[in-house]
């Protein structure tokens, strides 16, 4: 697997803590190994930088060579480097945002998917993707969406806005029983109190959104920026300008989709059909 120059330094990093304190237990690769329940050639990726250390590879490896907790405390760098740095900004985004809004024109918006989507998603890339690849990806668009979990809403809590295409509903990514997961994935989180879905439907005279998808986010410092996703191209706006023009875009959409309750209605019509 590649990573990042960001990801790479940090598990190299990683691996080179790991293998001085295991030299210092005057241990091989291999008995270290049998001594955390790994094979030689994990330990040895892992200090080479090149793979990524489960939790409990590195919460035994701390207890195995006594190192009072430094290798467990590196858990926290490791689950970022786990992701790529486009992701990892995103994520970070949307930790920060107190208000997110997304028109999404061809898939499933990524914070709404189901994992078994998401995996299928990756799958129809091309040039093909590794499985390890697709694993890295799915597991990463799953940890973003930690920030939408049904828990009770409070002063401080995010809201979402989210504006679907009709197509996206339709289209059988996966297959019809992964379709159908995903349909009621998207009624369950459209009930949450702090997030709004709505549906475009195609038959639209009127369609603002023809230029493509883009996501706009209030942070808690105030600011608002914006951010375009194109084939292989992601854009972030900060001039006030075209923040203000992402803004008054995405009312237009919203104001020409059916409303929030409109839509989850239209949802269980899909899923009825499917």
């Amino acid at each position: 697997m590649e990573f990042d120059d960001d990801s790479g330094a940090v598990l190299k990093a990683v691996g080179r803590q790991l293998k001085s304190w295991r030299e210092r237990a005057g241990l091989t690769q291999t008995e270290l190994g049998a001594a955390i329940g790994y094979g030689e050639e994990q330990v040895s990726s892992v200090e080479r930088g090149r793979r990524v250390p489960r939790p409990e590879f590195l919460d035994k490896a701390d207890e195995a060579l006594d190192a009072g907790g430094i290798i467990t405390a590196m858990k926290v760098d490791v689950a970022e480097a786990r992701y790529p740095k486009k992701v990892r900004d995103l994520a970070r985004l949307e930790a920060e945002a107190v208000q997110l809004a997304a028109y999404t024109e061809s898939v499933i918006h990524g914070l709404l998917q189901t994992p078994e989507y998401a995996r299928a998603l990756f799958g129809t890339r091309r040039p093909l993707y590794a499985e390890d690849v697709i694993d890295r990806g799915v597991a990463a668009r799953m940890a973003r969406q930690t920030i939408i979990d049904g828990t009770p809403v409070s002063p401080g809590s995010p809201v979402f806005s989210f504006v679907q295409e009709e197509v996206t509903l339709r289209r059988p990514i996966g297959g019809r029983s992964v379709q159908r997961q995903q349909l009621e994935r998207l009624l369950e989180v459209g009930e949450f109190r702090n997030v709004e879905i709505q549906v475009m439907p195609t038959g639209r005279e009127e369609n603002s959104g023809l230029t493509g998808g883009f996501r706009i986010f209030k942070l808690r410092n105030g600011s608002t920026l914006g951010y375009i996703e194109g084939l292989q191209i992601t854009r972030l706006v900060s001039e006030p300008k075209e923040v203000q023009f992402l803004e008054m875009q995405y009312g237009s959409i919203r104001s020409q989709a059916f409303t929030p309750r409109e839509s989850l209605a239209f949802i269980e019509k899909v899923l009825e059909e499917t």
